[in-house]
């Protein structure tokens, strides 16, 4: 049997994996139909300056990071995933809503802050409770980033319609009708954990100094190095995601309809790379990360980024946009793909902390972002700022270059986790 066709099987053969997917659909679609235009939203439909939507996007971020990160402890210690899954898709649902409603700009950070920050949890959340139940499978530990990545995919399958039918819905009606899409998603996905996730699995519970054990690992320097590349990288990816609708509208003279299918085109390219590059890196490969198949992959993933960066610097159509997006597919099916059990291999007995690891790097990366966002575009073009997040891109593949050699072998779980 090949390899596609036994992962198929597989997962279908268990409904606690094939659930999971239609988790990650779910919240695929939820993200797909509001991240794409949260730009527009702030300044076009609240008229908020770029000034004052950097600093929204800020306190927002900020509270997901605070919130995300004690949700996810406590998933690890006091709660079941079940009931923070359950807890983060309410928010979700209710956070939503509000922003369907409200345009006042300090009602929206407060429900912002508060609501969606509660809810922030759910996607670390997912991949925390995918890894759990792929531990306990039969699945072969080599094959672990294969099926990660297919998780991944499912949530990349959402945006290969997402935005594009976000658009369609706001041209007939308005941002409400796109917030309140996103809301139904949220709902659906609540009902999708009731039914799929268990109240109760057989993961070892652990003590409560999970996020002492966390820093310590960020003094390992191949922890650490991964961590800050991965804040560079995720800093040029919230520019991005921030500027791109706004030089389409604004600078190319496009419609939200051309942003919805710029941000539709990758992801139909992810899902088979996604495939591919998965099962690449389950290959066997050298235990040491940094000089291992996985970690080439990335610095990889890494370079494509800062070569997407400078394509979209030339452009001066939206259409010329388009064969773009099959680099930044690529980019995501690396980086947003195994870069996710990459980080939960640091702390491979406390998934939930492992992974929001991961999330927070990433959170942390686009809050550098959004304070960029905030001042950098009243100072230079879109095709400016493009052309120096490929320098940035460059600086955290030299990062990731350099201490491949001065990195010691795997970590030890008697240097991460407490005895």
């Amino acid at each position: 049997m090949t390899v596609l066709g036994r992962t198929v099987n597989t997962l279908f053969s268990h409904p606690r994996l094939w659930g999971l997917l239609l988790c990650n659909v779910l919240m695929g679609l939820a993200t797909s139909f509001v991240s794409p235009f949260a730009s527009l939203f702030g300044e076009h439909e609240v008229g908020m300056s770029s000034l004052q939507f950097g600093a929204f996007m800020v306190a927002t971020g900020l509270a997901g990071i605070v919130f995300s990160t004690i949700l996810a402890r406590w998933s690890d210690t006091r709660f079941s995933r079940r009931q923070v899954l359950l807890f983060g898709a309410l928010f979700g649902a209710l956070g939503y809503v509000g922003y369907a409603l409200v345009r006042d700009p300090v009602w929206l950070t407060v429900i912002g802050c508060i609501f969606l920050g509660l809810s922030s949890v759910t996607f670390s959340q997912l991949f925390a409770h995918a890894r759990e139940v792929l531990d306990q499978s039969n699945i072969a530990e080599t094959e672990v980033p294969l099926y990660m990545n297919v998780f991944r995919l499912s949530f990349a399958l959402s945006w290969t319609v997402g935005p594009a039918l976000a658009s369609l819905v706001m041209l007939r009606f308005s941002f409400v009708g796109t917030y309140l899409s996103a809301a139904f998603c949220f709902l659906a996905l609540f009902v999708a954990v009731a039914v799929f996730v268990p109240q109760h699995t057989s993961r070892k519970r652990v003590p409560q100094t999970g996020p002492k054990q966390t820093l310590k690992a960020l003094t390992h320097p191949e922890v650490l190095a991964a961590s800050v590349a991965f804040v560079l990288v995720f800093a040029t990816s919230s520019l991005l995601m921030l500027s791109l609708p706004l030089f389409i509208v604004d600078t190319l003279h496009g419609t939200r309809v051309d942003v919805g299918v710029t941000f539709s085109v990758a992801p139909f390219f992810e899902l088979p790379l996604m495939f591919f590059i998965g099962a690449l890196a389950s290959r066997p490969h050298q235990a040491d990360r940094q000089t291992g198949r996985t970690a080439r992959i990335i610095r990889l993933g890494i370079l494509l980024s800062a070569a997407y960066f400078v394509g979209l610097a030339l452009v001066r159509a939206p259409w010329q946009i388009y064969p773009l997006q099959i680099l930044s597919a690529a980019v995501t099916a690396i980086l947003q793909g195994l870069a996710i059990s990459y980080f939960q291999d640091f702390l491979p007995e406390q998934q939930g902390t492992a992974t929001n690891l991961y999330v927070n790097v990433t959170n942390t990366g686009r809050l550098i972002g959004y304070v960029l966002f905030s001042g950098i575009t009243l100072v230079f073009s879109y095709q400016t700022i493009f052309l120096l997040n490929a320098l940035v891109c460059l600086a955290a593949f030299f990062l990731l270059f350099v201490v491949r050699h001065t990195a010691r072998p795997k970590l030890a779980k008697t240097q991460i986790l407490p005895s």
